[in-house]
């Protein structure tokens, strides 16, 4: 044998040998590692540039919660995090917190040094102050008899003197508990509809009374700013010498999400005599959406299409869009409405939005120039999101999102040239995008796709990138399931996408079960454990996306998901007897509403789903009347009140058609869900029980939302068990 051919033969043999045993050392990924995946997230970056700070938190972090005492405006759910300063320059990273801790608020010094925070040491509310040069730590106790509200705030007096929190008047927090454990607890509850507002609206009011105060960071003296109020939005000017004041007075429970259940009026306290109030807008059934100018002395607010603006010192207000509502360009002539977009850093011009694209204009209406054309045909370009505008004004930074592949990034637009220059555009994953201030540093979240996103920084320009956390970096020693961008078209021949992660151990030209884990619609392959989990158990999994028209949202998901799972099986990828589908909460919903429609999938799970659209309209009192609007103006898409539209509601509700159910159904619920109460689960388990049907209900007695995954541990764990063998069950049923 001649040695060319040895060592091709040779080579042949390490190469197949080396693939499988590659494989063998990867991992599985189970549960066990889904509750320690870490989930970052961006909470401030000083003017500067140099510092960051960011949370990162896993699942386990979030298991044990007391979910019934959710609107007890006196109890802080134990949501952990633990808390670290990155130091965007050398790369170091120091841990704040001393473990996962429950973390209110944070906010940068304009010193760019100290990091105010607001931590629970179990329900107590404590402010402390971390010192990023000494990497210290310490509590910061103001003097004040008054406890320091658990939602407050934290804003910084432009010297770094002082820091604007809110405090809790004396007596509040009896009369807090009063009000929940009357609401909750009883022992008799009495609600009458001549009161101006539900009962657990009022607890949930009790909670937003708060006392503005101004704390001294030298000597911790307090100045109270106000009585007890509601307050909306505060604005405290670059010179510092007064606060702008947005107050809220609720009228009355809101059914609509209408502006007419509150009123709103702004005014300043000036910060070196309390005592000295101006009214800036008296009391007003609008809400008071209002942009303030780098300066903090002049505001922008649009309304009906016209953009207006009012300086703090004037009465009068200027229309900067009068007589432009007419763009004539190429004899089109288009009446143009006008949103408010951004201030210039200089506070002389500003950005404003049409139809048309993005127009700069000064402030005195006197000059507007349409800046950035949007395309004509806006769906044949990358979807484009204006992040920022450039302190010279000459560059607007856009993230950019081609519609059908995976190319993803930044784009900067030059405003005098009229050019886009792509800066980072790839497949990678990006989110949290932060531009310091006074500095060329942009920090941001970037994930390979199914993976989780870590943080990095880089310029503005993104030449200089580096990655400053490395949280999950041991997954690498587990099988991430590869995933894929499918397209597709549903009953109606609109073209949808969906993204499906294969099975961990896929080999090329066999079938597997499908899971379809359903809600609305999917795009970006990011990274979700639950679908990790599942293809490691050697099932696809498809976030498939489905079309929810107004009046009959309950069409589309038959529409929808089946044409996805026709296509995979077109493939041959996919074996049609082993078809599962499941969802939690809204994805729950339609799971339910699914199999009510058709009988191809082998088992389907409703995970703290609706079952009745009817009956949930009284259920969740403690957020109050969310479930009317939500079916009426909100995500379930009914469009229609209950009484002007009955039959829609019907159509909505799968247990009025449990009779035409024939998949097997796993129903999975948390008694302290207060979000979906398990009760409205409870419906259809009474239902197809009845009629003979299987199904079983399992109901977590110390869960939320989400059931045991918002549970204990070990209710985590069961859920989890629970799951595979309702999917093998009835996957291996399917093949005998």
């Amino acid at each position: 044998m001649s040695r060319i051919l040895f060592f091709i033969l040779l080579a042949g043999i390490l190469s197949q040998t080396h693939q499988p045993a590659y494989a063998q050392e990867l991992k599985t990924f189970t549960p066990d590692q889904m509750l320690e995946v870490e989930n970052t997230n961006i909470t401030g970056i000083t003017n500067d540039g140099r510092f960051a700070a960011v949370t990162s938190s896993s699942q386990r972090d979030r298991l044990g919660i007391d979910h019934f005492k959710f609107a007890d405006p006196t109890y802080v759910q134990q949501r952990k995090s633990r808390l670290y300063v990155l130091n965007t320059e050398s790369g170091e990273r120091n841990e704040v917190t001393d473990g996962p801790t429950v973390i209110q608020a944070s906010a940068w010094s304009p010193d760019n040094r100290t990091l105010a925070v607001i931590l629970m040491d179990k329900q107590r509310v404590t402010l402390h102050m971390y010192d990023a040069e000494r990497n210290r730590l310490r509590e910061f106790k103001p003097k004040t008899d008054l406890e320091i509200a658990s939602n407050t705030d934290l804003n910084w007096m432009p010297d770094g003197t002082g820091l604007m929190l809110s405090l809790r008047v004396d007596g509040w927090r009896a009369k807090a508990d009063s009000m929940y454990t009357s609401t909750n607890d009883g022992p008799v509850v009495i609600q009458e509809s001549d009161k101006d507002f539900l009962a657990w609206d009022r607890v949930w009011m009790q909670n937003d009374q708060s006392v503005l105060a101004l704390v001294n960071t030298d000597s911790r003296q307090v100045t109270e700013l106000t009585d007890e109020v509601i307050i909306a939005s505060l604005n405290i000017p670059e010179d510092g010498s007064f606060v702008a004041v947005t107050e809220e007075f609720p009228l009355k429970t809101n059914y609509t999400r209408s502006d007419d259940a509150s009123e709103e009026m702004m005014y300043t306290i000036s910060l070196n005599d309390p005592a000295l109030r101006d009214t800036l807008i008296s009391r007003t059934e609008k809400s008071l959406n209002l942009d303030w100018d780098p300066a903090g002395t002049s505001w922008a607010w649009t309304e009906e299409g016209k953009v207006f603006i009012r300086h703090i010192a004037d009465t009068a207000v200027t229309e900067i869009t009068a007589d432009r509502y007419e763009f004539i360009e190429k004899e089109d002539t288009t009446s143009l409405k006008f949103s408010f977009s951004r201030w210039s850093e200089s506070g002389a011009s500003m950005l404003l939005r049409s139809e048309k694209g993005y127009h700069h204009i000064d402030t005195a209406g006197t000059d507007m120039e349409l800046v950035f054309e949007f395309p004509e045909d806006e769906n044949s370009e990358p979807r484009l999101n204006l992040m920022h505008w450039s302190d010279d004004d000459r560059y607007l930074y856009f993230t950019s999102s081609a519609r059908d592949e995976w190319q993803r990034g930044m784009v900067r637009y030059d405003i005098e040239t009229q050019e886009m220059e792509t800066l980072m555009v790839d497949d990678q994953l990006y989110s949290d995008w932060n531009f310091a201030e006074d500095a060329d540093v942009l920090l941001f979240e970037r994930a390979e796709g199914n993976h989780p996103y870590e943080v990095y920084v880089s310029n503005y320009e993104l030449s200089d990138l580096r990655q400053l956390t490395d949280f999950n970096d041991w997954l690498s020693e587990y099988k991430i399931p590869e995933t894929e961008l499918i397209q597709y078209m549903d009953v109606d021949g609109d073209t949808l996408y969906g993204v499906l992660y294969y099975p961990a151990n896929y080999e090329e030209g066999k079938q597997y079960p499908l899971i379809a884990y359903i809600y609305e619609n999917f795009f970006d392959n990011s990274f979700n454990a639950l679908a990790n989990v599942l293809a490691n158990r050697d099932y696809f999994v498809l976030r498939p996306s489905v079309d929810l028209e107004l009046g009959y949202p309950g069409e589309g998901w038959v529409k929808g998901v089946t044409t996805a799972i026709n296509k995979l099986m077109e493939r041959g990828l996919v074996d049609g007897s082993k078809l599962g589908v499941e969802g939690i909460s809204y994805g729950g919903y339609g799971t339910n509403l699914l199999i009510t429609q058709t009988d191809r999938f082998a088992a389907a799970i409703n995970n703290s789903g609706k079952v009745n659209a009817i009956s949930f309209l009284g259920d969740s009192p403690k957020i109050g009347t969310r479930n009317y609007s939500a079916a009426e103006v909100g995500q379930d898409r009914i469009g229609q009140t209950f009484w002007e539209a009955p039959d829609k509601y019907v159509a909505h509700s799968a247990v009025f058609f449990a009779d035409r159910i024939t998949t097997p159904l796993l129903i999975l619920s948390g008694e302290g869900d207060w979000n979906v109460p398990a009760d409205n689960q409870r419906e259809m388990y009474y239902a197809l029980r009845r009629l003979g049907k299987e199904v079983k209900w399992v109901n977590y007695m110390d869960a939320g939302h989400g059931a045991g995954l918002a549970g204990t541990e070990e209710d985590f764990y069961h859920q989890w068990e629970t799951v595979f063998d309702w999917y093998e069950k009835h996957f291996e049923g399917e093949e005998e």
